[in-house]
């Protein structure tokens, strides 16, 4: 199969006419139809249905023409990249807050190094939220916490992190700097995600494997507003150390938990590798290296990269 014969097939379809498609093409319509018919052989269906108005596109010739333009559309954009020897074009990418607060910068940073011709789209939201927004094609890739197998994403593993118990210098029981095990906590007041996140639910099963249960004296679905919570005095939290990426400086102290299987995974999620364009899969290779950067030389508190 040929890029050519691709960019005849849509043509062909997009007028409806293998003279019109001919003519626009600069080509004779024996040849075109020759063409035609020999990539319908290779993929033994028929592409294309004859009829004295013209042609029309078979079920399968219209499932092959929506891939066709996608494919002539990626081949298009690395043309171009080859032909002015930077890459260009847009990409969106979806970072929880947590994440986008050790991750986000760094980045973007590297990204503007290497490839100042992308335009960079990064929003910022939860990771529920933008597993909806993926899925809906209103972004390119996104950091997930929980991806399941029947999405149709390219997925890759990028870090386990570790959860800290995070309160102030004045919290009593963070006085010490020996870790602290959960049921420890039971009688602390905590300020917790709700129960539709994720986070939660590692917090309540691993409490649960323990017979007890969490004093959440208020639920938080905001980052920001949870930390200022926490931060004056109203309680305890649990999250992984990225939380303090944007907290450097201030009054938090942060204990390591005793209990080692509460870590959280994160995903680097995407569109598939056929509808990813280059800038989007560069993307891709930038994020996983800057997440190994950042995990090999302690600046992402307690993450480990998933190799």
């Amino acid at each position: 199969m040929e890029l050519r014969q691709l960019r005849y097939f849509v043509r062909v379809v997009n007028f409806g006419s293998m003279g019109r498609a001919a003519a626009e093409l600069g080509v004779g319509t024996s040849a075109l139809s020759q063409q035609i018919s020999r990539l319908e052989t290779e993929l033994s269906t028929r592409l294309l249905q004859r009829t004295k108005a013209g042609v029309r596109p078979t079920s399968a010739g219209l499932a092959f023409f929506r891939q066709a333009q996608l494919a002539i559309r990626h081949a298009d954009e690395a043309i171009e990249a080859a032909q002015h020897a930077r890459l260009s074009g847009y990409v969106s990418i979806g970072m929880p807050p947590s994440v986008a607060g050790v991750l986000g910068l760094p980045f973007i940073r590297a990204m503007y190094k290497r490839y100042p011709d992308v335009h960079l789209r990064v929003v910022e939201s939860l990771s529920g939220t933008l597993n909806s927004m993926l899925t809906s094609r209103q972004i390119d890739l996104a950091v997930l916490y929980d991806v399941t197998r029947t999405q149709q994403f390219s997925v890759t593993r990028l870090v386990t992190e570790r959860l800290y118990v995070i309160g102030t210098e004045q919290s009593a029981i963070l006085r010490s700097e020996a870790p602290l095990s959960l049921s420890d906590l039971t009688s602390t007041a905590l300020i917790l995600p709700s129960e539709s996140h994720r986070l939660r639910a590692l917090i309540d099963e691993a409490f649960s494997r323990l017979g007890r249960k969490p004093n959440v004296v208020a639920e938080i679905d905001g980052l920001a507003m949870l930390m200022e919570a926490v931060g004056d005095g109203l309680g305890l939290t649990i999250q992984p150390g990225a939380a303090l990426a944007r907290h450097t400086g201030g009054s938090f102290v942060a204990r390591e938990i005793l209990e080692r299987d509460l870590v959280r995974s994160s995903h680097l999620a995407s569109l598939s590798d056929d509808e990813l364009s280059p800038a989007g899969l560069a993307a891709r290779i930038i994020l996983v290296e800057t997440a190994r950067h950042l995990t090999e030389h302690g600046k992402w508190t307690g993450a480990t990269l998933i190799e």
